[in-house]
C-alpha cells in the first residue's frame, strides 16, 4: 500500500514538475518588441498602429522621416533599406532575451494578441520563423533550392518574420547591400544555404499559422465572425492567422478585411472604431474654410432643385467658396440664375461655362486648384449635379468624422447601385465585395475603406497640397477619369472610406433626360420617381390616406390636394409653351371620329408627348385614391382623353351641361381664382352643387357617365386653367 502511494506521489509530483517547466519555459509577453519600417505616417500605417494597440504589442518604428529609397512592391529590387534599418536596431539591443517580431506596416494588419503569437512561435520549435508564400518572388530561378515540404507553401516572404534576437543578428550580420537591394532576395539565399539555415535555425511558417501573406491566396482567406470576435481565417490549412499582410498587389483586399479586423466591426457591436478620431462639435466660429466643387458635365434634370439644396446646407456661407463647372449650354439658365441670386452669399466664386471648351477631368483639377490656392481653405468638397443631397448636416457630418477623404453612400432607390464599388475586377472595374448588399442595405453600418467612390466626397485641403498634388490625377491612358482618379488616390496609400452611419441622400437616374420641352424635369417620372414627386406632389397627398384629406362639396364629388404649385406652373407653362391650342369647335381631328359633341379650347397631353407619364401619374396617385372613395371598384387608371383647358372670357369662357365619357373623371385646377381670374367653377346640376373656388392644384373626382350631369361656369376675367381625364372610359 506504501509502495502504491509513493509511486502515485512521485507520478503526481513529475506531473508538476513538467507543468512548471513548461510554464517555466514559455516566452514572458513583456519579452517580446515589435519592429517595423515606416517613413510616413500613411493611413495604412495609422491602421497598422491600431491593430497594435488593439492587443497591447510594444512597437518600435524605425525610418520615420527618413527619404524612402527602397522601391516598390511592383519592380524586383527593393526592400535594402528595411534591412539596414533593422540591422542597426538590432545591434542596439543587448537583451539575449529579446523576441523580435518584424513587419511591415503601410499593409498590414494584427488580428490576435501576444500569448498566441509567442505559443505558435515556440511550438515551431525554431528560432527565425519567416511567413510563407505561394508565389516565388524575385528570383524565379531558385525555385528549386527551396525545400520541399509535406503540407503548405514553399517560398519565403520577407514581409514579416519572428526570431530571438541573437539569431537575427547573426542572420543579418552579412548585410552589406544599398538601400534599393532587394530585402526579399537577401533572405531568400540565407534560407536556402542549409548550412545558414541550420545554424541560424530559420523554419517557414508552411500553413499560416503565425502569418498570411494574402498574395496568392485571395481564395484561401475568408473572415471568421465568432463570440464578438473577427479574424481572418485560413480555408485551406484550417488555421487562424496572428499577423495578416497585404503583400504585392493585394491591397485592396486587406482593406476590405481591415474594415472588420481586428474587431473594428462585429455583429454584437457594430462599427467599434467610428468614434475613435472624430473632431469636437463645430461652433460656428470654428467652421473650417471649404471649397464646393458643383460639376455639370450631361444633361441633368432637377438642377434647380440641387441649387435649392445647395443653399440649405447648414454651414457658414461665408467660410464657402464655390467653384462650378458647367459644360452643358442648356443649364446656363440655371446656373446663371442660381448665381444673379446668391453669388454675394459666398465668400467667392468662380465659374468655368461651355464656352471655354474645358473638359471634365481638367475642370476638377482647376477646383482642386481653388482650395490648393487657397490659404483659408481647409477641405474641398466636390459633388456632381446629379446627387440629391438630402441632408443638410452632411459637410458637419463628413468633417467632424476626420479623415483625410471620406464620401456619404449614396443610393438609387430600388436598386443596389451606389456611389461606391466594394471590390475591383482584375482589370480594375467594378467587382461586388461580399458585403456590399449588407452595406447598401443598412445591416452593417460604419465606415468602410473602399477602392472606388465617385459623384460625392471630401477631402482635406492638406491631401490636395501633398499626396494628390499632381495636375493629371483624372488623366490614364486605360481608364475613364473617376477610375483614374481613384486609383491615384489609391497609389498615394490615402484611404477612401465611405459612411453609411447617416441618410444623405440618392443620385439621379440620367440616361433618358431629354431636353426638348420647356420644363424637362415633367417627364422624369420614370426614371426618377422620388425626386418627380418631392418636386411636383402637393406637401399633403400623404394626408389623403393618413388623415383622411378628402372632402365632399357635392354628394359622390371628391376633392383632394394632388399637385403643388411648381406642377401646375409647370404644366400650364408646358403647354403655352407648345401653344396649338384647338379652336374649341366640334371638329376635331385629334379624336377617333373627328367629331366633338361639347368641345373646348385645350390640348391634349399626347400633343406633347405627355401621356405615358400621365397615365404613371393616375396609376400612381389617382388610382389609390379612387380605390378608397369607390369600395370595391379598382381602376386600371385607362384613359382616352387627358388635355388641359383654357377658360378665357373673349375665347370660351365657359362650358354648357354635358356627361363625360368615363367612368369617373378628374378635373384639377391648375391656377388660382382671384388671383390668376375671376368666375369660373363646375356646378352638378342634378344636385344644384357648385364647386366655385377650386383651390390650384387639388382635383375633383366625380362620375362621368351616368349621375353627374355638370357644366363650367363663366370665367369673367383673366385666363382660368384646368386638366381633365376621363378615366376608364
Amino acid at each position: 500500500m506504501r509502495e502504491t502511494i509513493s509511486v502515485f506521489l512521485v507520478c503526481l509530483l513529475a506531473l508538476f514538475s513538467t507543468l512548471y517547466c513548461n510554464q517555466q519555459d514559455s516566452i514572458p509577453e513583456g519579452d517580446l518588441l515589435v519592429l517595423t519600417v515606416a517613413t510616413q505616417e500613411t493611413d495604412g500605417f495609422k491602421r497598422f498602429i491600431r491593430s497594435l494597440q488593439h492587443f497591447n504589442y510594444s512597437v518600435k518604428v524605425l525610418g520615420m522621416g527618413e527619404v524612402w529609397k527602397g522601391g516598390d512592391y511592383m519592380s524586383p529590387p527593393g526592400g535594402g533599406q528595411k534591412v539596414r534599418l533593422l540591422k542597426f536596431a538590432l545591434d542596439e539591443i543587448t537583451e539575449d532575451n529579446k523576441v523580435i517580431l518584424f513587419v511591415d506596416s503601410y499593409d498590414v494588419i494584427f488580428s490576435s494578441g501576444r500569448k498566441e503569437l509567442l505559443k505558435k512561435f515556440q511550438q515551431t520549435k525554431h528560432k527565425v520563423v519567416f511567413s510563407a508564400e505561394t508565389l516565388i518572388w524575385p528570383d524565379r530561378h531558385l525555385e528549386d533550392k527551396h525545400p520541399h515540404v509535406r503540407e503548405g507553401k514553399r517560398f519565403l516572404g520577407a514581409g514579416g518574420f519572428i526570431g530571438h534576437a541573437p539569431n537575427l543578428k547573426e542572420m543579418l550580420s552579412d548585410w552589406s547591400g544599398e538601400d534599393n537591394d532587394s530585402d526579399q532576395l537577401f533572405y531568400t539565399k540565407i534560407f536556402i544555404n542549409p548550412d545558414k539555415r541550420k545554424s541560424i535555425n530559420i523554419t517557414l511558417d508552411n500553413r499560416c499559422r503565425l502569418f498570411q501573406n494574402l498574395h496568392g491566396a485571395l481564395d484561401e482567406v475568408v473572415l471568421k465572425f465568432e463570440d464578438g470576435r473577427v479574424r481572418a481565417r485560413n480555408l485551406l490549412y484550417d488555421t487562424l492567422p496572428v499577423i495578416i499582410h497585404g503583400n504585392g498587389p493585394t491591397k485592396l483586399q486587406l482593406n476590405y478585411l481591415g474594415n472588420y479586423i481586428p474587431n473594428v466591426w462585429t455583429f454584437e457591436t457594430g462599427c467599434t472604431t467610428c468614434n475613435e478620431e472624430p473632431l469636437s462639435e463645430l461652433q460656428e466660429s470654428e467652421h473650417p474654410g471649404m471649397v464646393i466643387g458643383v460639376f455639370i458635365q450631361q444633361p441633368t434634370p432637377f438642377v434647380t432643385v440641387f441649387f435649392d439644396r445647395l443653399l440649405k446646407l447648414k454651414y457658414p456661407k461665408k467660410r464657402l467658396s464655390l467653384f462650378i463647372y458647367n459644360k452643358e449650354p442648356h443649364h446656363e439658365k440655371h446656373v446663371g440664375k442660381f448665381l444673379e441670386d446668391h453669388e454675394s452669399e459666398y465668400q467667392a466664386v468662380k465659374l468655368v461655362g461651355p464656352e471655354e471648351g474645358i473638359d471634365p477631368a481638367t475642370s476638377r483639377n482647376i477646383g482642386f486648384d481653388m482650395c490648393r490656392d487657397d490659404i483659408h481653405c481647409e477641405y474641398f468638397f466636390s459633388i456632381d449635379v446629379e446627387v440629391v443631397l438630402k441632408n443638410e448636416d452632411t459637410l458637419k457630418i463628413l468633417i467632424e468624422i476626420n479623415k483625410p477623404f471620406i464620401a456619404p453612400m449614396m443610393t438609387k432607390p430600388g436598386r443596389l447601385w451606389t456611389n461606391f464599388w466594394g471590390a475591383l475586377s482584375a482589370d480594375g472595374y467594378y467587382a461586388r465585395s461580399e458585403d456590399y448588399v449588407d452595406i447598401v442595405q443598412g445591416s452593417r453600418v460604419g465606415l468602410w475603406n473602399v477602392p472606388y467612390v465617385y459623384h460625392i466626397f471630401l477631402v482635406k485641403a492638406d491631401v490636395l497640397r501633398t499626396d494628390l498634388k499632381a495636375p493629371d490625377l483624372f488623366e490614364s491612358a486605360t481608364l475613364d477619369p473617376d477610375m483614374a482618379f481613384c486609383a491615384n488616390v489609391r497609389n498615394k496609400g490615402i484611404f477612401m472610406f465611405v459612411t453609411n452611419m447617416h441618410t444623405f441622400g440618392r443620385v439621379l437616374s440620367v440616361e433618358n433626360y431629354q431636353t426638348n420641352h420647356l420644363h424637362n424635369d415633367l417627364w422624369q417620372i420614370f426614371e426618377n420617381p422620388l425626386e418627380w414627386e418631392e418636386r411636383y406632389i402637393h406637401k399633403n397627398y400623404s394626408k389623403i390616406m393618413r388623415d383622411n384629406l378628402v372632402e365632399t362639396p357635392c354628394p359622390d364629388v371628391y376633392w383632394f390636394p394632388v399637385l403643388n404649385e411648381v406642377g401646375c406652373n409647370h404644366l400650364v407653362e408646358e403647354m403655352e409653351n407648345f401653344g396649338q391650342w384647338s379652336g374649341g369647335g366640334n371638329v376635331d381631328q385629334r379624336i377617333q371620329g373627328g367629331y366633338e359633341n361639347v368641345p373646348t379650347v385645350d390640348i391634349h397631353m399626347n400633343q406633347v408627348g405627355f401621356e405615358k407619364e400621365w397615365r404613371k401619374f393616375l396609376v400612381d396617385y389617382i388610382a389609390p385614391v379612387t380605390e378608397k372613395m369607390f369600395p370595391g371598384y379598382h381602376t386600371t387608371a385607362h384613359f382616352d382623353l387627358a388635355f388641359v383647358v383654357r377658360y378665357k372670357p373673349d375665347e370660351q369662357p365657359a362650358l354648357r351641361p354635358h356627361h363625360d365619357a368615363s367612368t369617373f373623371t378628374i378635373n384639377m385646377a391648375l391656377n388660382q381664382v382671384g388671383i390668376d381670374y375671376q368666375g369660373g367653377g363646375c356646378r352638378f346640376l342634378r344636385y344644384n352643387c357648385s364647386v366655385e373656388a377650386p383651390r390650384k392644384g387639388w382635383a375633383l373626382m366625380h362620375p362621368g357617365r351616368l349621375t353627374h350631369y355638370h357644366e363650367g361656369l363663366p370665367t369673367t376675367e383673366g385666363v382660368r386653367y384646368i386638366l381633365v381625364s376621363f378615366v376608364d372610359p
